[in-house]
């Protein structure tokens, strides 16, 4: 063993003797064994005891770790090692357990920016596609913290991270979504696409889409907001990010589909600038090249479909033959005829259990003589509760951030 760290040359030459396919295969002496154990053992880390040396890190106030020379960015690394771990929904679920969700929570009150940002990523990661995590994360007021940043940080980054952990914890979280209604979500989401930053501002349009898509009677609070103008405002910003201008056509369309309020148009009386707008997008797109054309193919729909939507009528897109245009299903990927024979990643199983429960008994005797070919084990109901028995898992990892002795800190 080399005195940094594991021999990995020689453990690669090694490899090679053994297995260039020149000699029959003999058995490995015990030295041999010993030696490639030690190698491999030497990267070994387990991850519930690592987890708990950086919530250890975590519950330190931050002058003691300062006073340590523990900086910022080594704080921002164990987080991001942090994030690394969790991706794994029984870690994520693990973490509240061993005591690392609430000092996760209170970085987002740190007075580092990059650290109230990372915080926020790691949150994103542990609520995406896991209601367990979604609820552990309400209940201990991880909503409030995140909205706070999300409507005030004065940093932008801060903000738009902020806003992305939001978009996942209420997602298909019927609590969360009440939740941002009662806390004047919406009013932050106008200030969102007031801001300069398109980043920010195409996540704002991104979950005002799905919360129109998911709750129409949130229609009426965007008019009344004055949403549609801004939407409008934003749809007709050649100059701008195209995918800026496809979330604010997407948020108009779910507007103009909705007839329960605001007018005829559904667009809280805006149907002539709405008009204008879309007129001066199409001028632009006849313009445009055959590569231009190919690369604004989601937004010529969008114009089609909120035209047809407002005037009962195709747009001159249509007329003009420039919606279909030749060349837009290259990218279009093949049929899905594999998918349906494997289990869904994990995240996604438990997100979507309830829906792909059979309704009835006939329908799940039907499944059950039609057993789909699966790789590796199949997930059961019970792969989330596995987190409650502590069990500490062992992965491989080629480099650790911060040193494995926590009393460093």
């Amino acid at each position: 063993m080399a005195k940094g760290g594991p021999d990995w040359d020689g453990l690669l030459k090694w490899s090679i003797a053994h297995s260039d396919g020149t000699a029959a295969p003999r058995a490995l002496s015990e030295e041999d064994r010993k030696w490639f154990m030690e190698a491999m053992q030497s990267q070994s880390v387990n991850v519930v005891k690592r987890m708990k040396e950086i919530i250890l890190v975590m519950q330190t106030p931050e002058q003691v770790l300062e006073a340590q020379g523990v900086t910022s960015a080594d704080i921002e690394d164990m987080l991001e090692e942090l994030q690394e771990h969790v991706e794994s929904i029984d870690m994520a679920n693990d973490l509240h357990s061993i005591g690392g969700l609430v000092p996760l929570l209170g970085y987002l009150k740190n007075s580092h920016a990059g650290i109230r940002a990372k915080a926020a990523e790691v949150i994103t990661t542990i609520v995406q596609n896991n209601p367990r995590s979604q609820q552990l994360v309400m209940e201990a007021n991880g909503f409030e913290a995140l909205l706070s940043n999300f409507a005030s940080d004065p940093d932008i980054t801060v903000r738009t991270k902020a806003l992305g952990a939001i978009s996942s914890l209420i997602h298909h979280n019927k609590p969360g979504i009440a939740a941002f209604r009662l806390a004047n979500g919406y009013a932050a989401l106008r200030d969102a696409l007031g801001s300069e930053n398109v980043r920010f501002q195409r996540k704002a349009l991104n979950l005002i889409h799905y919360l129109l898509h998911e709750n129409s009677s949130d229609c009426n609070v965007v008019r009344e907001l004055g949403f549609p103008r801004i939407m409008m405002h934003l749809a007709s910003k050649e100059e701008e990010d195209a995918g800026l201008r496809e979330g604010a056509l997407r948020g108009l369309l779910e507007l103009a589909q909705d007839k329960t309020g605001g007018g005829s148009d559904g667009l809280g009386g805006e149907d002539e600038k709405l008009k204008q707008v879309l007129q001066e997008r199409i001028k632009d797109i006849s313009l445009m090249s055959a590569d231009d054309l190919k690369a604004v193919r989601e937004e010529r729909h969008l114009v089609d479909s909120l035209w047809n939507a407002c005037y009962n009528e195709p747009s001159s897109l249509r007329e003009e033959g420039l919606l279909v245009f030749p060349g837009d299903d290259d990218d279009v990927p093949p049929p899905d005829v594999a998918s349906k024979h494997f289990e869904p990643p994990l995240r996604a199983w438990t997100a979507n259990q309830e829906d792909n429960r059979a309704p009835d008994t006939e329908n799940k005797e039907v499944e059950t003589t039609a057993t789909p070919l699966l790789l590796g084990f199949k997930q059961t109901p019970n792969a989330q509760s596995s987190s409650s028995s502590g069990g500490e898992v062992e992965t491989t990892s080629p480099k650790v951030k911060l040193s494995q002795d926590s009393s460093n800190f």
